[in-house]
């Protein structure tokens, strides 16, 4: 089972989609793959409240951006959070568009139950600079093929989820 939650920043979907694979995962205790990279101090607060919110009942991997790699370690279902993060830290080292979107596919297609988060990014103004605009342009193409290889799609807004697939 493949199930994305995407949103905007603070629309609740961290929480629900934490939820979502404790619930899927029942009795083993879930792998939470963090995507972040720290790159200023408020980065550091908001990667505090996620780990203080979920304590002990992941099984933490922190990978910044070797995400097929990290996924192949897992041995149960995975929540990655973020993609969106994901996506950020390719575009600051430099890695391909082309190949940003072949990496994740091939972890769509590995044979792992998986909850994604993603940013919906693409519900406001065009951006006034061209990095800007190429993350929007990469997050919205990660979102379709999110979309498609996915077998829940969740929206969320306001704390609360809404399905769309």
């Amino acid at each position: 089972m493949k199930t994305l939650f995407t949103g905007g920043i603070k629309s609740g979907k961290s929480r629900l989609a934490e939820a979502y694979i404790l619930e899927l995962a029942a009795t083993e205790k879930p792998y939470y793959l963090a995507t972040t990279e720290f790159f200023d101090d408020e980065m550091r607060e908001r990667v505090r409240i996620h780990q203080q919110r979920r304590q002990d009942a992941f099984i933490t991997i922190e990978e910044p951006v070797k995400l097929f790699e990290a996924m192949q370690k897992c041995r149960g279902p995975v929540l990655v959070e973020c993609v969106s993060m994901w996506l950020n830290n390719q575009l600051y080292h430099q890695i391909s568009e082309t190949d940003i979107l072949q990496e994740l596919e091939a972890v769509l297609r590995l044979p792992l139950s998986m909850v994604l988060v993603h940013n919906e990014v693409g519900l406001s103004v065009i951006a006034d600079n061209r990095l800007a605009r190429q993350f929007v342009d990469l997050s919205g193409k990660a979102a379709q093929l999110m979309g498609r290889h996915c077998d829940q799609v969740f929206f969320c807004s306001a704390g609360l989820k809404m399905r769309m697939k």
